[in-house]
């Protein structure tokens, strides 16, 4: 990589947060922005030229947007909920992000009991033709009172990852509004960031229901309309493809197996030029990067670009995960696959030496189930799709070293001192005789006396 395309510190943050979010704006981050928009054109060519990204600035909007494109998508993400239980949008709340989008373009600014009666309205529409569900808010005698405040709450979810993203505001709590019939408050959004806001092509103009399911992702990753019937499915990748591929994923994922490409080919980052590439990008955005010959983990010291922050707390499941983790590189096979009851059984013998350990978690399964989530969200587990409740350990379990301490068993219990007189250390004199009685000492002195 050139030197010129190197990123000045001032803007590895900027870069940085873009490459997380996708975009920057001037209300939620001005100091970010403001650099970021000073030094637009390096942060431009650096995306453009090492990861084939566009950079657009929306002075108007307030908006820095960063459109990325992926062939690979990872299929764990996505918007995120608020809700616990539900980390990632599900599709009805996409849907509803759409349709959102399209009824605030015609009207910026409208109540929410409006939107919610014109996206029902479009609902409606095409429900017979299967084109979009059906979406009653008010419960009637066909539609139940938990449909209707499930439709709703879908609605509030998808408002609010508009919110959080800046395309629209409101001017009361979503849920609270949401939660009656009756509640009512106004949605506002921004035009400009609408225009902004989708960078895929249009899936009309592509011709989605042509085009095999397998192959969405690369046609609406494709820079024009013909990019994604120039090739045919069985092709061999460009050397551009693949460093493409091989540097997006680096960037983006945690952790990235370099011999993933169905090629005969040397793997690009096996090859002198792509590694010094590769690291030579990380460095320009500030990641730090751990290599092996057959893995790489990446990771952001200063967390603005990453949401994972292990091994880092105290909870209860990042524990067992760090207890999972110290005997994945010290099985007999560390490669072979990881059942659930694998896990139980392991924290079943944690538990019997330290029985007040994950006191809150009366089954074993269940906390199994949360520690191997939590090495899944770094790469270090991945699930093996042809059966549930298995996991196959990546290369990066031998990257860790981690050490289980245990606290020391508690001293035992001092000896209860004795109540009675203390027990001399000598014996007096006196006491080799038998003392006599009291009414024999008397009549002793009486004795003398007489």
């Amino acid at each position: 990589m050139n030197d010129t395309l190197l990123l000045d510190a001032d803007l590895r943050a900027s870069a940085r947060l873009l490459k997380a979010t996708g975009r920057l704006t001037i209300e939620n981050d001005p100091e970010h922005y403001r650099v970021a928009l000073q030094g637009h054109p390096a942060l431009a060519e650096f995306f453009r030229t090492e990861l084939n990204w566009t950079l657009e600035v929306h002075k108007v909007a307030g908006l820095i947007r960063l459109h990325k494109r992926r062939q690979d998508v990872p299929a764990d993400r996505g918007p995120r909920l608020v809700r616990e239980k539900q980390p990632l949008a599900g599709t009805l709340v996409m849907i509803l992000i759409c349709l959102a989008c399209e009824q605030l373009w015609r009207r910026p600014r409208m109540s929410v009991r409006e939107l919610m009666q014109a996206i029902a309205q479009v609902c409606a529409a095409d429900t017979a033709d299967g084109r979009l569900p059906r979406l009653p808010v008010v419960a009637t005698e066909d539609v139940s009172k938990k449909q209707a405040r499930h439709n709703r709450q879908s609605l509030a979810d998808a408002l609010k990852i508009l919110v959080a993203e800046g395309t629209v505001t409101v001017d009361a709590d979503l849920d609270r509004a949401l939660a009656d019939e009756d509640g009512d408050l106004i949605v506002t959004a921004s035009r400009d960031r609408l225009a902004a806001r989708f960078s895929s092509l249009s899936p009309t103009l592509l011709q989605l229901d042509g085009v095999p399911p397998d192959q969405h992702a690369a046609a609406l990753s494709a820079e024009s309309l013909l990019d994604h019937t120039a090739h045919a499915a069985g092709d061999a990748p460009t050397l551009e493809q693949r460093r493409l591929n091989a540097i997006r994923r680096l960037v983006d994922d945690p952790a990235t197996d370099p011999l993933d490409d169905d090629t005969d080919t040397t793997p690009y980052l096996h090859t002198l030029s792509g590694r010094e590439r590769a690291l030579n990008v990380l460095a320009a955005l500030g990641l730090t990067a751990t290599v092996r010959r057959d893995w790489w983990q990446v990771t952001d010291p200063s967390g603005q670009s990453s949401s994972i922050d292990f091994p880092n707390g105290r909870r209860t499941e990042r524990q067992a995960a760090l207890a999972l983790l110290a005997t994945l590189p010290g099985r007999e096979d560390p490669t072979a696959p990881l059942t659930l009851t694998d896990i139980a059984e392991l924290f079943t013998q944690i538990r019997a030496n330290q029985p007040r350990w994950a006191a809150t978690y009366e089954r074993m399964p269940a906390l199994a189930r949360a520690a191997a989530a939590e090495l899944t969200s770094v790469g270090l587990l991945t699930p093996e799709p042809a059966h549930p409740d298995t996991w196959l350990p990546t290369p990066g379990v031998h990257l860790w070293r981690v050490r289980v301490r245990q606290p020391a068993p508690p001293p035992a219990p001092a000896a209860t001192p004795s109540t009675g007189p203390a027990i001399p250390l000598f014996t007096p004199p006196e006491t080799d005789q038998t003392a006599p009685a009291p009414d024999a000492a008397k009549q002793a002195r009486r004795g003398d006396d007489g």
